[in-house]
């Protein structure tokens, strides 16, 4: 089997199934784990993120406004390599190049190649992916395997927070605009003992005033801007310290405003997914779960 992935969260679940000497193609956003950088890269955005938040946000909206892709994909590579599985999304168009994109660019290869979109809108359906990936790959054992153990982890935690108190969460998936965490992200602050105030379980992430985080008055703020890491989150603190009524958040009088990984364990629907559920439930209430977080996973403001 040759598999050209160019959705990280696919690149990831493909790995932790065992394949990844099947792996002949990725995107440029695949770099989990360490071994996706040896892969050929057959995609390209057309912005960065090292540019500011505003910027890439204006960017991405001018391309999608005019009807254009934010991705290009390398057809003569992807022909060259010729993999027998394609794998990416539709889910958003940001994120990875998209099932229409990929699906007019694969016209190169021959008809026997699959084209296979995954569109997970929360948990259930994020492990719902690893099965169909392993249904994909003849790897079924494994994958309702990992599928067992992350359950498992998942329930822990929900079994540990029951009860516990339930402070209001605010989870910013992006900081200028604004917006707030959606799809799964609801779901792993209910899970982990919190009360999301603003976002939608199921539903995409959306933009938000500055009025109605104030008014929402969270204890808990979690930043975890798509595509970041915690570095490069801490660079973008600006956008949101300079705005009236930072310092009246009740989240920022206590102390509780945390930075993320956002790409490693929240934006990226993959087996991580799990480890952000875990972080989350960590950050919330730290008297009732022990998890050790992993270098960088997340940082106090």
């Amino acid at each position: 089997m040759r598999i050209a992935s160019f959705l990280p969260s696919a690149t990831e679940i493909v790995y932790a199934l065992g394949l990844g000497d099947a792996v002949v193609a990725v995107s440029h956003d695949c770099d989990y784990p360490p071994d996706v950088r040896t892969k050929p890269v057959l995609s390209e955005a057309i912005v960065t993120t090292a540019l500011p938040s505003p910027t890439i946000d204006q960017r991405i909206r001018g391309q999608v406004h005019r009807g254009n892709s934010v991705y290009h994909l390398d057809q003569d590579e992807l022909a060259r390599l010729h993999p027998n599985l394609i794998l990416t999304q539709e889910l958003c168009t940001v994120c990875a190049p998209s099932y229409t994109l990929v699906k007019e660019v694969a016209k190169v290869l021959n008809a026997d190649v699959r084209i296979v979109s995954l569109e997970p809108h929360g948990l259930t359906d994020v492990l719902g992916t690893i099965l169909l990936v392993g249904q994909m790959t003849e790897t079924e054992d494994r994958a309702m395997d990992l599928v067992a153990r992350l359950r498992a982890r998942i329930d822990a935690v929900r079994g540990r927070a029951a009860g516990l108190p339930r402070p209001c969460v605010v989870c910013l998936e992006w900081l200028d605009p604004l917006f707030v965490g959606g799809h799964w992200v609801p779901e792993m602050v209910a899970l982990a003992g919190g009360q999301d105030v603003l976002g939608r379980a199921g539903e995409p992430s959306f933009t938000v005033e500055w009025d109605a985080v104030v008014a929402a008055e969270p204890e808990v703020l979690v930043l975890m801007p798509c595509g970041f890491d915690v570095a490069r989150t801490r660079q973008e603190l600006h956008l949101l310290m300079d705005r009236p009524g930072w310092t009246t958040l009740p989240a920022v009088r206590a102390g509780r405003v945390y930075l993320t990984d956002a790409s490693a364990y929240f934006s990226r629907p993959g087996p991580r997914i799990v480890d952000g559920l875990e972080l989350l439930a960590a950050i919330l209430h730290p008297e009732a779960f022990a998890f050790t977080c992993p270098p960088a996973a997340a940082e106090l403001l």
